[in-house]
């Protein structure tokens, strides 16, 4: 088994993204909801215990920027960021995303 954290960070402020309604899917579906917390991450995350397979986390930023009161086009050229990767075995992964309203980037943390 494996478990997963992640971290969202705004290029724009230079400070954690708060509040970013996130979901994590799998082969069965929707398997967790969230948000982040005051410093970007979801603890409650790292709690699930998750299989060798492929996953998918969505991150909602358009909704997140909007509440930041950033102006952006419309339709928003991001709304829903997925970051789809795969888990071996066990042990930990972490997918920090970093984001912009107009560009994102991701890594295999630790």
């Amino acid at each position: 088994m494996s478990s997963l954290s992640t971290h969202v960070l705004n290029t724009v402020s230079g400070r954690p993204a708060v509040g970013v309604a996130l979901r994590l899917s799998g082969a069965t579906g929707v398997l967790f909801t969230g948000q982040t917390d005051a410093d970007g991450r979801c603890p409650e995350l790292k709690a699930l215990e998750l299989e060798a397979g492929a996953y998918c986390l969505e991150f909602e930023v358009a909704a997140y920027f909007r509440q930041q009161g950033t102006p952006l086009a419309d339709p928003p050229f991001l709304d829903i960021v997925p970051i789809c990767f795969g888990l071996g075995g066990s042990g930990h992964a972490h997918v920090p995303l970093l984001v912009a309203p107009y560009a994102y980037s991701t890594y295999r943390g630790s």
